[in-house]
């Protein structure tokens, strides 16, 4: 698999074998999906609401099917608490077409 961008700050950047990605959460949305950019961050819809950690839980799962790895894999390294967050994915098997699209612009 190609690694994309590998500078700390960008969108996404690899360290080792983890992705980095930052992200922009929109919790109780009508249905999960990644949107686009917003600003320098992934803009990521999730249906659950921001209520007692919810949507990180749900964010996770989310990143997890469309990552081909398990929810163990993924971390949020910063932002549990707004909607700007950070996360790391370990050894992801597949990078949505929607991210790769993204980081190729």
């Amino acid at each position: 698999m190609a690694k994309p961008n590998s500078t700390p700050g960008a969108i996404a950047c690899w360290q080792g074998d983890a992705l980095i990605v930052n992200v922009q959460i929109q919790p109780g949305a009508a249905r999960d999906e990644i949107v686009g950019l917003h600003g320098d961050r992934i803009r990521i819809r999730i249906a659950a609401p921001p209520v007692d950690g919810r949507a990180n839980d749900h964010l996770i799962e989310f990143l997890a099917d469309c990552c081909g790895t398990r929810r163990a894999a993924i971390t949020i390294l910063r932002g549990l608490t707004g909607r700007a967050k950070t996360v790391r994915i370990v050894a992801p098997t597949v990078i949505p077409t929607s991210i790769a699209d993204l980081l190729a612009e």
